[in-house]
């Protein structure tokens, strides 16, 4: 519906006295509103610094997450086209227990109005599981089947208030159930990075094998098996094996890039004081760590079709734009000013120089074995020192 019809729809609800019940199903909630993709233009808020590392949506302003034709739909571009999100609820209007897409990080800060937050821990996530492992617990206030759900009453729950002006932060993997307990707008991102691209790879592979053990009846007879394996994995989870391959290969290019530009503007990596180089680095480093957990799990095992063209992507303005806008973000994370603006007023050849580039750079990353091999490869040469690095 338009927003106008959702409008009208609350305040008919509050002028009737509807709302009474926070578990009704009927009270109107306005959820995952693309506001910042829809109004580009109008700047209601910049993200708090905190979470500024936000590698999901930085990659989703220069690129789609599929490419699959498949997979992508034209007239359904907002929808996948970031994890920035405005909610709008009436009073009693509620989200029930899940954790966060991709086990993302995610932030909430109220505009207007009060929330109540149910936490669980990671550890005790199989609490609010049936015996399978298959189904959650929708609400944790039903009266939830013991028989069904053994393990619930063992569940040991963290709550919070939110006031207007207050903003949350969800780790990766915490379960949560959120109430309005009043008229509430509230702004939510989800975002990933270094720190938690491992919890990423983890839910990838964990539904990847939930897909294949559905379809394994017609594994006989289907003719591109793993295909519809990757499909499939797109469609339930936002992204297979080989939108994530491509992701992280992106941004392995761009970190090195930033690596290479920096070297090249001010010396030595390792012989300056500025704190990014040793940040990409440790990005590096996580992104080797989860390419080598896909290699030991065979993942993208004979992968000739998909394969990430290196010289095409260093020569793509939308990459340029990616590795600038990294830069940028990291000179306001670290506070470099003088980073900041070589990062503004570069142009995309000094950014993405492919004379440096070419030196170590094969020309496709087929599989996690060519990442892995590429980034030592890089490491080696712009950042030795730190390769010995507990991260990388």
């Amino acid at each position: 519906m338009l927003v106008s019809e959702f409008i009208g729809r609350c305040l008919q609800d509050v002028e009737g006295s509807a709302v009474q019940c926070s578990n009704s199903h009927s009270v109107p909630y306005l959820k995952d509103w693309h506001f910042v993709k829809e109004y580009p233009e109008y700047v209601a808020y910049k993200t708090p610094m905190f979470f500024c590392d936000d590698w999901l949506n930085l990659y989703l302003d220069n690129y789609r997450m599929h490419t699959d034709s498949d997979t992508y739909q034209e007239n359904n571009e907002i929808c996948c086209s970031d994890y920035r999100f405005v909610y709008m609820g009436v009073k009693g209007s509620w989200t029930p227990l899940h954790a966060d897409v991709f086990r993302s990080y995610s932030w909430s800060a109220n505009v207007c109005g009060k929330k109540r937050w149910l936490f669980l821990d990671p550890s005790q996530h199989h609490l609010v599981f049936d015996r399978n492992m298959k189904n959650c617990v929708y609400n944790i206030f039903d009266e939830v089947s013991d028989s069904k759900f053994p393990g619930f009453k063992k569940a040991i729950w963290l709550e919070c208030m939110q006031e207007a002006g207050e903003i949350i932060f969800v780790p990766s993997g915490w379960y949560h159930q959120v109430h309005n307990l009043e008229d509430t707008i509230s702004i939510n991102h989800n975002w990933f990075n270094a720190y938690n691209l491992s919890w990423v790879w983890n839910l990838l592979l964990r539904d990847y094998n939930e897909a294949k053990e559905y379809i394994e009846d017609i594994k006989d007879v289907c003719e591109d098996f793993e295909g519809l394996c990757q499909r499939n994995l797109a469609a339930n989870t936002g992204m297979n094996f080989y939108d994530f391959f491509t992701f992280i290969s992106r941004f392995t290019l761009a970190n090195i890039v930033l690596l290479c530009y920096i070297n090249g503007r001010h010396g030595n990596i390792t012989q300056i004081s500025s704190t990014i180089p040793q940040h990409l680095l440790m990005n590096l480093g996580s992104i080797r760590k989860v390419a080598l957990e896909m290699k030991d799990r065979h993942a993208l095992k004979g992968n000739q079709d998909r394969a990430v063209d290196i010289i095409e992507t260093l020569e793509n303005p939308r990459f340029c734009k990616l590795c600038m806008d990294i830069g940028r973000t990291f000179a306001m994370i670290h506070e470099e000013s003088h980073l900041s603006f070589d990062f503004e007023s570069a142009s995309a050849g000094e950014i993405a120089d492919l004379t440096v580039l070419k030196a170590y750079t094969s020309s496709e990353f087929y599989t996690p074995e060519d990442l892995v091999e590429f980034i030592d490869n890089a490491v080696a040469e712009h950042g030795d020192c730190y390769i010995n690095s507990s991260v990388i």
